[in-house]
């Protein structure tokens, strides 16, 4: 570490980090990490493919982390077959996510037979219901709410307003993002007459370890049973997980995504944003969902679906590809209408063959 405070790492032993060729300097001691063209000489920054060569020779940056393709640029490099990676884990290194102050804040509202693990960080307006647990190295940020009977475990992290409600799982490493809200009623009404009775929803939101959920989510608690967000599982900002949902380990949803209730979504799936799922399907593992499709019917693993309804990919381009020459195709029918008429109207002649 640098006198000053700054922490300074060599090289080198970024590239034992990441597990990456070293080409340069070992002992070059570097300071933080930046993009390309704000990079100084004491920074490391990445690129990822070719057309980024021209600007990573200009940077400033005093060394690089590149594929294996591009290891000929005239910097220190760190060689890795997965560049952006390489860039994450060192960016942590150098700038550490932060943590509130160990210990519960006075202004905190601590219910009936809680217990606190080890290390724990409760911020000024906090609630914890009766009966609550968390585990060790728990940090809830300030207006945190955390209902009774709810169970979190270690190294957990609530930002400012998130909302757990009662009796929910959450577990190891998860981080949630302000104004999410975790556990909140399904959506079930049954008819009565020209009226709706509500369905009571008693079950629960069970979130796996080392989820991350962004900001203003909403993923309601089951009907009965629970509504499931597995292991590694990574939402962004504004999604809707439904009753009795669940999610598969280390599958992304991305933003304003909603899932009907009832709705099994595999492993490794991605649903790009503004994807819209309707009840009670099951899309199988590692299913790709392009952005704004609507799935109305399950999809069997492995497949690429886009468009709405969500179709095949490759059946998509081609009709959207037919879609583009409409205009050409609709002047060719005309001339070929006018043509016929012409054809059609033409004195007969009385020839014949």
């Amino acid at each position: 570490m640098a006198s000053d405070g700054i922490v300074e790492r060599t090289l080198g032993e970024l590239a034992r980090l990441v597990g990456g060729e070293l080409q340069g300097d070992s002992e070059l001691r570097l300071s933080g990490v930046a993009g390309l063209e704000e990079a100084q000489i004491n920074q490391i920054s990445f690129i990822v493919g070719p057309k980024y060569v021209r600007k990573a020779h200009e940077s400033k940056a005093g060394a690089l982390i590149v594929p294996p393709k591009l290891r000929d640029i005239n910097k220190p490099v760190i060689i890795t077959d997965n560049p952006y990676l390489a860039f994450a884990k060192i960016l942590s290194l150098f700038v550490p996510k932060p943590r509130p102050p160990l210990g519960v804040s006075s202004k905190a509202h601590i219910g009936a037979e809680v217990k606190l693990g080890d290390s724990v960080s409760i911020q000024p307006n906090v609630y914890l219901g009766d009966s609550a647990v968390l585990g060790d190295r728990v940090a809830l940020h300030g207006n945190v709410y955390v209902g009774s009977e709810v169970c979190i475990g270690h190294d957990t992290i609530l930002y400012p307003n998130v909302t757990i409600l009662d009796r929910c799982i959450i577990g190891n490493r998860v981080t949630i993002h302000s104004g999410t809200v975790v556990g909140s009623d399904g959506f079930g009404f049954a008819r009565d007459g020209s009226s709706y009775f509500k369905i009571p929803q008693v079950g629960i939101v069970q979130i796996d370890d080392d989820v991350e959920i962004g900001a203003n989510c909403t993923i309601d608690r089951a009907t009965m049973g629970k509504t499931w967000i597995q292991r590694g599982a990574k939402i962004d900002n504004l999604v809707q997980i439904a009753h009795n949902v669940v999610v598969g380990e280390d599958s992304i949803i991305i933003g304003q995504v909603g899932i009907s209730g009832s709705t099994k979504v595999g492993k490794n799936v991605i649903l790009a944003g503004q994807v819209g799922v309707a009840d009670n399907l099951e899309i199988g593992d590692n299913v790709r969902v392009g952005a704004q499709s609507g799935i109305h019917r399950s999809i069997p693993p492995g497949q690429t679906v886009v468009g709405s309804p969500a179709v095949a990919d490759r059946d998509f381009w081609r009709n959207v590809h037919i879609i583009s020459r409409l205009p050409e195709m609709r002047k060719k029918l005309k001339d070929m209408e006018k043509r016929l008429t012409a054809l059609e109207s033409a004195p007969d002649t009385g020839l014949k063959e």
